[in-house]
């Protein structure tokens, strides 16, 4: 019943906007609105019965490497996880119900949200049915390299259509790279990366929601700006048509991540896992490449930076001086090792989060 009114709400939205104004724009503004609202209410309804129901299936088993970490976070024990799951379903339903499911942008961000939430899924099952942590690495990185080339095959023959074609993007100045068909090999490590480093952040309750939420927001800007032909001339940004659909996505990717903030605040009730982590890594990833911003998803998503940068410096100085710069990687575990409460470094970590949005944003007319 509350599906199909959304539905038949959304078609007089649709009449009353083609009636009042010329303009599409309005229309579309209203559809970023109604799915991240669609999706927080989505998740906030079903998030008592999915913990409910993953609670006594799916709970988390705290078994790193580090006996100090593990007993730092003893009272996560049991914690239902695959949260992801319920999350990744309300960006889903809220995308079908507000966005342009003709649009290949579009196409393709969905594609890639259900393959990495079953990788990720596979991963979690994994770590629940056996005493191994999950998939091996190399099992992982296959699996997300393959949803990358897809996602990178899909988006070539889409964009290689627009003015840009696939030409890789830097933020400052009127630069401008051309990929040709390299542009497959980047997108698939722009999707692996993107995703391992959410995967890496989400580490403390409300850690890696928050940051979705200002970097997905700042993307879900981006993309509207992207399609708006001129707005992008004015800022000197490329016009990537119908990329503004993918607001409509990255708003339901934000009402999701609020209402799923709500049950993983701390003391979390719920945890995504890598059924939620990797999921949304990739589908900020397809954002940047339909956009060209890349480069800016650097900045932008520079808290996930930070945090796979973290462990790749300590496992590198560790194999070749035997010391570790840090006490424990990612970098959110070093401040818990140096007894920080949670909140207070989860707090900051937002504050980084969303200065750095800030900055992305602003940069645009440094060009």
């Amino acid at each position: 019943m509350i599906l199909w009114l959304l539905q038949h709400f959304g078609y007089l939205l649709e009449q009353l906007s083609s009636r009042t104004t010329g303009d599409s724009r309005v229309f579309l503004t209203a559809r970023i609105a109604a799915a991240s609202l669609t999706a927080f209410l989505v998740t906030l309804l079903w998030g008592p019965v999915a913990i409910g129901w993953l609670k006594k299936r799916f709970r988390e088993r705290i078994a790193s490497n580090s006996e100090t970490l593990n007993k730092l976070h003893a009272n996560k024990q049991e914690t239902p996880t695959m949260g992801g799951l319920f999350v990744m379903s309300a960006v889903l339903i809220s995308t079908v119900l507000w966005g342009d499911l003709d649009t290949r942008f579009v196409q393709v961000g969905i594609l890639v949200v259900v393959l990495m939430t079953i990788i990720g899924a596979w991963d979690d099952w994994v770590k629940q049915r056996t005493s191994r942590l999950g998939l091996s690495v190399r099992q992982k990185f296959a699996a997300q390299l393959v949803v990358g080339c897809i996602a990178g095959f899909a988006l070539f023959g889409e964009l290689r259509q627009q003015p840009f074609g696939t030409e890789l993007v830097w933020p400052i100045g009127n630069v401008s790279v051309a990929l040709g068909g390299f542009f497959i090999a980047w997108s698939a490590l722009v999707v692996v990366a993107t995703a391992n480093g959410v995967n890496l952040t989400d580490g403390l309750d409300g850690l890696a929601a928050g940051c979705t939420i200002t970097t997905a927001s700042a993307f879900a800007a981006l993309a509207y700006l992207c399609g708006h032909s001129v707005i992008s001339e004015y800022l000197g940004i490329p016009h990537i048509q119908n990329s503004g659909e993918l607001a409509v996505m990255l708003g339901a990717l934000v009402g999701a991540m609020l209402g799923f903030l709500w049950f993983n605040c701390y003391p979390a009730q719920l945890f995504m896992g890598d059924a939620g982590s990797l999921p949304i890594g990739g589908l900020l990833a397809v954002c940047a490449l339909a956009t060209r911003q890349e480069i800016l998803l650097v900045l932008i998503g520079g808290v996930f930076v930070f945090e796979t940068l973290s462990v790749i410096v300590q496992v590198a100085c560790f194999r070749i001086t035997g010391k570790r710069p840090l006490r424990c990687s990612p970098l959110h575990n070093h401040f818990v090792f140096k007894g920080d409460h949670e909140m207070k470094i989860v707090v900051r970590f937002w504050i980084c989060s969303v200065l750095l949005a800030i900055l992305g944003i602003a940069s645009l007319k440094l060009r």
